[in-house]
């Protein structure tokens, strides 16, 4: 798939770190249910890559009134960047080894915060991989980055704004939890009333690289959603949610970022819910 302000290619990635200006290139090795992304990331990495803790450096501490994955607050994000060893004007590249569903947290909590040359790398570890390019084990040790970051440069909506939307609201959790039968993380089961279901694994392909623009577009317009369509993106706790901003952002569109989610929603008894398609 050719470059976008979204992706870099598995082949692009190695020409981008021999280059005057390498990206910071940070591995966000997280999944629900498991733990162990760290000892992961030591097992194999892109040389270079950088640990990203989703948990502790993605999120401030879950609260229910604000969800399992609240955004941090700025001054962390920054000493976090800063010990990733980002600068300000340094490009960035995030990968996870899911499809990017992980670290498009980080892909859109950069952007959010101030910076503009954020990309994924397209199929994350499995492409570097399939592409016979190396991997390295153990903890890379960064330099000390400076960057100074802002909050508030991408949209994000409350949970009242969600319940009063006249909007389209994805739902990015996978199909069965939308319907309401199963929820493994969070108080109720089911979805925001008037919610569509958009699970984020039908935005990749088999090999998790993305779609391209035209089949995303598609999905989005099956779904009723155009180039004016404002759109409300939730799943969770606000992590695979980011993974459709960005779908969306491949296809042309835009949306807004739900940060509480389901985590939020679904812990506040006078929020109603819905069950089903």
């Amino acid at each position: 798939m050719p470059t976008t302000h979204v992706l870099i290619s598995a082949d692009e990635l190695p020409e981008a770190m021999l280059s005057d200006h390498p990206p910071v290139i940070l591995d966000v090795r997280w999944q629900l249910g498991d733990s162990r992304g760290h000892d992961h990331y030591r097992e194999g990495h892109i040389p270079g890559a950088v640990f990203v803790d989703l948990d502790a450096e993605l999120a401030s501490p879950a609260a229910p009134e604000r969800g399992r994955h609240p955004l941090p607050e700025i001054a962390d994000l920054q000493a976090a960047a800063r010990r990733w060893g980002i600068d300000d004007g340094s490009s960035v590249v995030v990968y996870d080894d899911i499809g990017n569903l992980a670290s498009a947290r980080a892909w859109w909590l950069l952007r959010w915060a101030g910076l503009t040359d954020v990309r994924m790398l397209d199929g994350g570890l499995g492409a570097w991989r399939a592409a016979g390019l190396r991997v390295s084990s153990g903890d890379a040790t960064p330099r000390t980055g400076s960057v100074t970051l802002t909050e508030g440069h991408l949209p994000t909506v409350e949970i009242d704004d969600v319940a009063s939307s006249a909007g389209v609201v994805l739902d990015a959790r996978a199909a069965e939890r939308y319907r309401g039968e199963v929820e493994p993380m969070d108080p109720r089961a089911g979805h925001i009333p008037g919610a569509l279901s958009a699970p984020t694994a039908a935005n990749v392909s088999s090999d998790g690289t993305f779609l391209p623009a035209d089949d995303l577009r598609e999905r989005f317009a099956a779904l009723g959603i155009g180039a004016d369509s404002e759109v409300i993106a939730y799943c969770g706790s606000g992590v695979n949610a980011a993974h459709e901003i960005a779908a969306l952002e491949i296809a042309g569109l835009t949306g807004t970022l739900f940060p509480g989610s389901w985590s939020q929603w679904s812990s506040d008894p006078r929020r109603p819910v819905e069950t089903g398609e």
